[in-house]
C-alpha cells in the first residue's frame, strides 16, 4: 500500500503495468489525461474523480510514458497504436466490455483513434480542447512538449494551459514539478515526444475518413481563448463527425474542468445520461 494518491492498481496490459484508479459503480466511464510534463490521471481528473464516482465506474489510467505506469527503457512507441491497446487491454483487465471516454487533449486523440479503430469498445466521447486533426506546434505548445525540469519551466508551462492565472498556485506547481523529478519521470516523457514535435502532431492526426467514420455520439468541449490547442481543431471535427455537439466556453483556456469544474460535470452528466433517457 502508499500514501500516494496518484498511484492506484498496477494492471498487467501488452508488457508492463499500467496504473489506474478504478471508483465507484454504474456504467464505467474512462478518463483521459492529457500530454504535459508531470501529467497523471490523478493530477488530470482529481476533481472530478470522487463527483463523478458517485454515478459512474470511473476508470482513470496513466497513459504510457505518463504518471506511475511502468514502461521498460527499451519500450518503442507506436503512434497511436501504443495508447489504442493499452486502453483495450486495460478494459479487458477490468471485464469492461465497453465504456464512455472522457479524453483532455492528447487523451482526447486517443479516444478519437479508438473510437474508429475498436468502435466496439466505446461508447460516448466527451472531447475537451481535443488533438486529434492537423494543429501547428505553436509556441505554447513547444513549450509543454519541450520541458526540462525547473519551477521556472514549470510555471510557465502551466500558465500557458489557463485563462484565469490565479489557478496556477505555488502549490500546484510545485506539485507538478516534484511529479517531473521522480527517477526516470522526465526521460519516459522525453521519449514520447522527442523533436521535431510537429510529427507527433501529425501523427496524432485522424485521416478525414477516419472521422467520417465515427459513429458514435460526441460532446466537444472547448475553452474558446485555449493556447494550446485553437479552437478551430473542435471546429474542425463538428464539420466531420457525424453525430456531434459543441459548447464553447468564454474566459476559459485549456483546463476546462478545471477552470470551469461545475459547468463541465453537467455537461458530461446530462450527456451521458441521454444515453439511457
Amino acid at each position: 500500500m502508499t500514501d500516494n494518491p496518484e498511484i492506484g492498481r498496477m494492471l498487467p496490459t501488452c508488457g508492463y503495468q499500467t496504473n489506474c484508479h478504478d471508483l465507484g459503480q454504474g456504467d464505467a466511464v474512462m478518463l483521459l489525461h492529457g500530454s504535459g510534463a508531470g501529467v497523471s490521471g490523478w493530477a488530470n481528473w482529481r476533481g472530478l474523480m470522487p463527483v463523478l464516482s458517485e454515478r459512474y465506474r470511473i476508470i482513470v489510467p496513466d497513459l504510457v510514458g505518463f504518471g506511475y505506469t511502468e514502461i521498460a527503457d527499451d519500450y518503442e512507441f507506436r503512434f497511436m497504436d501504443s495508447w489504442i491497446d493499452q486502453m483495450i487491454a486495460v478494459l479487458d483487465q477490468l471485464g469492461i466490455e465497453k465504456a464512455h471516454i472522457v479524453g483532455n487533449s492528447f487523451g482526447g486523440a486517443v479516444a478519437l483513434w479508438m473510437a474508429w479503430r475498436a468502435p466496439e469498445r466505446t461508447r460516448r466521447l466527451v472531447l475537451m480542447g481535443p488533438g486529434g486533426v492537423p494543429i501547428h506546434v505553436g509556441p505554447e505548445l513547444a513549450a509543454l512538449w519541450g520541458y526540462k525540469p525547473s519551477l521556472e519551466n514549470m510555471r510557465n508551462a502551466m500558465s500557458v494551459m489557463t485563462y484565469n492565472q490565479s489557478l496556477v498556485t505555488d502549490e500546484l506547481v510545485e506539485l507538478r514539478y516534484r511529479a517531473t523529478m521522480r527517477p526516470g519521470a522526465q526521460e519516459a516523457f522525453e521519449r514520447v515526444f522527442p523533436p521535431p514535435h510537429q510529427r507527433w502532431l501529425d501523427a496524432e492526426a485522424l485521416p478525414i475518413h477516419g472521422l467520417q467514420a465515427i459513429k458514435n455520439e460526441v460532446l466537444l468541449i472547448h475553452g474558446r481563448d485555449d493556447r494550446v490547442v485553437p479552437l478551430d481543431a473542435s471546429l474542425m471535427m463538428l464539420r466531420h463527425l457525424e453525430n456531434s455537439q459543441l459548447h464553447a466556453i468564454s474566459k476559459c483556456g485549456h483546463w476546462t474542468m478545471m477552470e470551469h469544474p461545475t459547468r463541465f460535470r453537467q455537461l458530461v452528466e446530462n450527456f451521458l445520461d441521454e444515453e439511457t433517457a
